[in-house]
């Protein structure tokens, strides 16, 4: 940084007066969006903030009035309920990876992978399973559900060897 601009720098922090129009502006904002987010009982959020805003007369960007709230780290309460569809219980033992993470086949049928996935509908989570054989990457089943899956997982896992057969080695 050269000399000059360090001390201009140094001197606009000692002397508010001289810092840019712009940043003056915008320590305004920050002030008006704290005051507003507070008096709002701090549940407004960024649309409702500069719809508060404008309608006392600041001329404002909503992008701007977002920024400076991430600036402050002040954000808006969220509706619904939080959910939380994974409590890992950490005092379990945890299966083991018997495949180091290589999901790698030779030949049909030597390796199947599950992968179950959640959605948020209008009626709630809705889950969604595969089992996938890794060899060719067919679908070998596939079950949507709005309750869990992992039973189902299983379940097809037995059939699939019944049909199969067990191979040695």
């Amino acid at each position: 940084m050269p000399p000059p601009t360090y001390y201009e720098y140094k001197a606009r922090e000692q002397n508010p007066d001289k810092l840019q129009d712009q940043s003056k502006r915008e320590r305004k904002l920050e002030k008006e969006i704290q005051r507003v987010w507070e008096a709002n009982l701090r549940v407004y959020g960024a649309r409702k903030l500069w719809r508060q805003l404008n309608r006392e007369g600041m001329d404002v960007a909503r992008c701007t009035v977002e920024r400076l709230m991430q600036k402050l780290g002040i954000r808006g309460i969220t509706r619904g309920a939080k959910c939380w569809t994974t409590q890992t219980d950490e005092s379990l033992l945890h299966p083991a990876d018997l495949v180091s993470r290589q999901f790698v086949a030779r030949r049909p049928n030597q390796l199947w992978v599950a992968d179950i996935t959640y959605g948020m509908t209008w009626k709630g989570f809705v889950y969604d399973a595969f089992v996938t054989d890794v060899f060719s990457r067919p679908i070998v089943g596939r079950q949507v559900t709005a309750r869990s899956l992992l039973t189902w997982c299983w379940r097809r896992w037995g059939e699939h060897c019944g049909r199969v057969g067990r191979r040695k080695g």
